[in-house]
């Protein structure tokens, strides 16, 4: 998680899968999240980056969007982390791609299980779009919103956009 000195708007909204926890900082949307619960009435909730967050994954949501085009802030990784996560971005809406394939992408062929460990430490749910990496087989595996989350993911993105 972030450290909320970085933080400067927090906000919840509501989505098909429950309720979401959103925060930005002064660079981008850093958080997007269906488990994380911050109370922190200080916060801004009508930052600019939330607002566009939200309008986005509502279109998301509605089959009305299938890139993202708010900043975001991926800083708070590792450097291997956000290679991770800007090869997850490539990944186009409504294909997977295996830990493997991503290993490769990102020059480093023998890094599956770190890329999955990189997928997990993932805090922009939906927008780095981690639910995408399969495993070599197809098969879903790991996902820290649970698996059938994963699943209603990429079933959202095999259905038609308005």
């Amino acid at each position: 998680m972030h450290k909320l000195s970085s933080i400067v708007g927090l906000t919840y909204m509501s989505s098909p899968l429950g309720k979401v926890c959103l925060a930005t900082s002064n660079k981008g949307i850093c958080l997007i999240s269906v488990s994380d619960n911050i109370q922190q009435p200080a916060f801004n909730e009508k930052h600019p980056y939330l607002l566009q967050c939200i309008q986005e994954l509502n279109e998301y949501f509605g089959h009305e969007r299938s890139e993202f085009d708010m900043p975001i802030d991926i800083s708070f990784g590792t450097n291997f982390m956000q290679s991770v996560w800007e090869a997850l971005l490539a990944i186009p809406y409504g294909t997977t791609q295996s830990y493997g394939q991503v290993a490769h992408q990102i020059h480093r062929p023998n890094a599956s299980r770190a890329v999955g460990m990189g997928c997990g430490k993932n805090q922009l749910w939906v927008v780095v779009p981690c639910h995408r990496v399969v495993g070599s087989t197809g098969k879903l595996t790991g996902y820290a919103g649970g698996l059938d989350v994963k699943e209603w993911l990429l079933e959202h993105e095999q259905k038609k956009e308005k």
